[in-house]
């Protein structure tokens, strides 16, 4: 922030740059004659005042400081009236979801006896990149690009469906600048412009937190007010949480429906790739684009898809088999009593399911999706490797087709853009890649493996995020690790082209949970069917989850619990890993005050891939023996296993002070500063 003087009118007056660059707050002062500068700032002296070679004055330095005191007063008033101002003309019925309000009415009833139309009396909103016949242009979350456009010659073709079948479109919701971003509020504090292109470096590239939207605001979050909605399309799963709609509909890039739904608690559907016209919708990434729509109902969500696919609503019921992903619940930051059981639990007495089987989804990508091989790094277990290959490569994928269809508007109108969506915004536009053959290669064997794998009755289970929603007051941006574990989740689907629903799971923590189920490429059908059969049982799992507590455990007698770790110990050395676990577990039913069962038990979890599971078993290892540099060594590396790369490091530096000498610690931390960097 400067302060500087300036004239107006024949009037000496002060100049302060408040929350928005375009407006000021002037002070003025009929008698300004010279100025005084203090690093960046700069105030103007009244007259008689002036500051010779020798220093001020003691009557003007006494004068500076008390106009300098009354500027600030007066920008803090000014602030707080402002904010006041806001608050009194937001609309908290809107819960700030809407760009625009209209009505479109759908088409006419048919007369009898003619059923009605199966969408009668709901009511649906669009995100700001649809496209209306007749309206202004569709805002695509940024003014200079609403206003540098005509309006659509045509109504997108899915709004058009949806009319055609009885629903009500009443309005526009916010959208992230572009569709870029994932936690919803992106446009923070002051803008930027788009000719800083090159200021902008792919390292410097980071997705933020949350803050004010200087363009229309940040939606509030239904289900916790403190909480950011999530992005990109915030706005449409504000409304549908809040019930100001039916259902609404997004686009899905890399995650721009699934992260809303899941931060709002409401189901959100990505439909597979290229099996919904996008005509009338403005691209982000052709290849990675998709349709999705929001519903606080399993069985509107199913019948906006029925429309929407063009289905048959009759159909042979299929066998399912649930697949989890265990090594993406490793990720999670929260306990599997309140996802994995619960789903395990509510399909145990319906009929046509297959109980769960548990696979590493990691290992298998990287045994069928050998051109990920290029976009791996070195790390000490693969496995977690392979999803952040995977999600390098949508990154990429979506930087080059966006730079594609943009760049030269860009160029042309260089838009003002909120300061921490710029990033993204402009490293995509910036981007160079050379072999984009190489993107385009993943995404088929992405594809061909998940086909493979789900086949027509298969579905994948994952969470749909591995972090709470952030709150809306945090002024800071995401870590690399929160980005990591974001991105790797989210590029399953993104990358194959798979459908996937987000299904939620009640609260934990006062903060929505959910699990994600995705099905092979064309069997949006079957997931959609699924989610209506069998969310009654899950509800009931989830009200049982939620009452029920940890289950204690038991001491017993110390002799027999080392004997258990020997054969624990035996067990391990012949790479029996889940025996050795087994073993161990048993050995701390009947004493777990020994640090040891902890600690091997964790190098057992670690050989497994539950790297969850290894963490907590360190922690509690460090928590009865401060000076277990073992548990230090292998909470390590459960923690960069989970992208947990800062507090990794710090237990490779607790195991180096406790053994200096320790080559694994200090090879790790050498790793590890070069990764956070």
């Amino acid at each position: 922030m400067s302060i500087h003087g300036f004239r107006e009118r024949g009037r000496h007056a002060f100049s302060f740059p408040l929350l928005n660059p375009a407006k000021t707050l002037r002070l003025p002062s009929s008698s300004i004659r010279s100025s005084i500068s203090f690093g960046r700032f700069e105030m103007e002296l009244p007259k008689g005042l002036s500051l010779g070679r020798g220093g001020a004055s003691t009557t003007a330095k006494v004068a500076i400081v008390v106009g300098i005191t009354v500027a600030g007063v007066l920008i803090v008033a000014e602030a707080a009236r402002r904010r006041r101002r806001r608050s009194r003309h937001l609309d908290v019925k809107d819960f700030g979801a809407f760009v625009e309000r209209f009505e479109i009415y759908p088409s006419p009833q048919p007369p009898p006896p003619a059923a009605r139309h199966r969408l009668s009396d709901l009511k649906f909103a669009v995100s700001d990149n649809f496209e209306i016949e007749g309206f202004v242009a569709a805002g695509y979350g940024n003014p200079d690009w609403k206003r540098t456009h005509e309006p659509g010659s045509q109504t997108a073709v899915v709004v058009s469906w949806l009319l055609k079948n009885g629903a009500t479109c009443v309005g526009r919701t916010v959208l992230d600048e572009f569709a870029f971003g994932l936690m919803g509020g992106v446009n923070a504090g002051h803008y930027s412009r788009a000719s800083n292109f090159n200021f902008f470096g792919i390292s410097d590239v980071t997705l933020s937190v949350t803050g004010e939207n200087l363009h229309y605001g940040t939606p509030y979050n239904p289900e916790l007010p403190s909480l950011v909605p999530g992005g990109s399309c915030s706005g449409s799963a504000v409304a549908v949480a809040a019930e100001l709609v039916d259902f609404a509909l997004g686009t899905d890039t890399i995650g721009g429906v699934r992260i809303p739904s899941a931060f709002c608690g409401v189901f959100g559907f990505r439909p597979s790739h290229g099996i919904l016209s996008m005509l009338g919708i403005l691209a982000n990434s052709q290849t990675l684009d998709t349709i999705g729509w929001f519903a606080r109902d399993p069985s509107i969500l199913h019948c906006v898809g029925h429309i929407l696919l063009q289905a048959s609503p009759l159909g042979l019921k299929r066998t399912r088999r649930f697949i989890l992903a265990d090594d993406c619940f490793q990720l999670l930051r929260v306990p599997k009593q309140r996802t994995v059981d619960v789903l395990s639990k509510a399909i145990e007495n319906l009929s046509g399911y297959q109980p769960c089987k548990h696979m590493n989804i990691s290992q298998y990508l990287m045994t069928n999706v050998l051109s990920l091989k290029e976009f791996t790094e070195p790390t000490p277990k693969e496995g977690t490797s392979i999803l952040k290959a995977v999600s390098s490569a949508m990154v990429l994928l979506q930087r080059c087709e966006f730079k594609l269809n943009h760049e030269e508007w860009f160029n042309t109108v260089k838009p003002r853009i909120g300061v921490r969506n710029s990033s993204q915004v402009l490293a995509a536009v910036n981007s160079t890649q050379d072999n984009t053959k190489s993107l385009y290669k993943v995404r088929a064997e992405m594809r061909s493996a998940l086909n493979s794998l789900l086949k027509d009755d298969g579905i994948l289970v994952i969470p749909t995020v591995a972090d709470f929603p952030f709150k809306r007051d945090l002024r800071k941006k995401l870590t690399c690790e929160i980005e990591d574990r974001l991105h790797a989740l989210l590029s399953i689907a993104g990358m194959s082209g798979c459908c996937q629903v987000t299904v939620p799971l009640g609260k934990y923590e006062e903060c929505p949970i959910s699990i994600s189920f995705i099905a092979a490429h064309g069997a949006d059908k079957l997931l959609l069917d699924t989610i209506v059969d069998i969310y009654p049982s899950l509800q009931e799992q989830i009200s049982v989850a939620s009452n029920s507590g940890p289950i204690p455990y038991i001491n017993g007698d110390m002799d027999a619990a080392e004997l258990l770790k020997e054969k624990g110990n035996a067990a391990y050395k012949g790479k029996q890993w889940n025996k050795a676990a087994s073993f161990y577990s048993e050995a701390i039913k009947l004493n777990d005050t020994n640090a040891t069962y902890y600690c091997n038990r964790a190098a057992a979890y670690l050989e497994l891939g539950c790297f969850q599971q290894a963490e907590a078993d360190c922690s509690q290892a460090i928590s009865l023996d401060k000076k277990n540099v073992k548990a230090y060594l292998r909470r390590g590396t459960a923690r960069e296993m989970l992208l947990c790369y800062k507090e990794a490091l710090q237990d490779f530096k607790h195991a180096s002070v406790l053994e200096p000498q320790n080559k694994t610690a200090l090879a790790a931390e050498k790793r590890l500063s070069k990764l956070i960097g």
